[in-house]
């Protein structure tokens, strides 16, 4: 579970909710079920219409990642190639082939298998590259999604609105109950700002997040591998790949290499 994730969320809700009732208002009073069904309903049925049948069955995936913490190594992956690098140096190639079995990592096991066989470098990197394109395109399609659905969700609650002010203003029989039903009708626009800025686009940017991270890391594992069918020197591979963490794993990695009492 990512914590970060669940804490934004119930803060967030907390924080509206919280405020409301401190104001004076009641938890009936953001409950009306007309609203919640032209806005979720609404947002829902548009976002769907933008996207391929095949694009909407990865919906489950991309909220299972926005609230999975899955954690991105750097270090590790940084070590097993350097390691890696010295072995190729020492035995060879084709000595690799043994350690494949004990590589989680598919892309860089991959992209080792293309070493080991011979792959010409250009190629390897044409391969490697197009398959890091391909997986960006498909989180990409997370992203899109609640950002569509993060943009259309006030426009249905405007929508909403109006259609309780019509509904309301054609039947002003009863005066005294005309501030309340106003009031009711204004709830669509605060579900549709909600949905929008709470859920919608946050959940986007947690993607887009995740997604960078993973990215980097296999920009790393890339740089890696050209470097090892390239023969380099375990020790340059190591301070190049460096290049490539983010501050506070390079900050940990400095930290680690200082000797003892420094």
């Amino acid at each position: 579970m990512d914590l970060a994730t669940l804490l934004g969320l119930l803060i967030g809700f907390g924080g509206l909710i919280g405020g409301f009732l401190l104001e004076g208002g009641g938890l009936g009073m953001l409950w009306v079920e007309t609203a919640f069904i032209i806005v979720f309903g609404g947002t829902i049925g548009v976002t769907i219409l933008g996207f391929t049948m095949t694009e909407l069955k990865a919906v489950p995936y991309f909220c299972k990642v926005v609230f999975t913490d899955k954690k991105v190594n750097y270090m590790e992956v940084l070590n097993i190639l350097v390691d890696t690098a010295d072995k190729a140096r020492r035995e060879g190639l084709l000595s690799l082939e043994s350690q494949l079995a004990e590589i989680d990592n598919q892309f860089l096991g991959r992209g080792l298998q293309l070493v080991i066989d011979g792959t010409d470098p250009d190629l390897t990197r044409n391969m490697l590259e197009m398959e890091i394109e391909a997986f960006e395109t498909k989180e990409k399609v997370g992203y899109e999604f609640f950002m569509a659905a993060g943009g259309f969700a006030p426009t249905m609650g405007i929508i909403g609105t109006v259609m309780g002010l019509v509904n309301v203003l054609s039947n002003m029989s009863t005066p005294d109950e005309l501030a309340g039903a106003i009031a009711v009708a204004f709830l669509a626009t605060l579900y549709g700002i909600s949905l929008a800025n709470v859920i919608c686009i946050p959940f986007a940017n947690k993607i887009k997040l995740k997604t960078g991270k993973s990215v980097l890391l296999m920009e790393l594992i890339l740089e890696g591998i050209l470097s090892i069918q390239a023969g380099e020197n375990p020790r340059v591979i190591k301070e190049k790949l460096m290049t490539f963490l983010p501050p506070e794993s390079r900050e940990v990695a400095v930290e680690e290499e200082q000797p003892v009492g420094m």
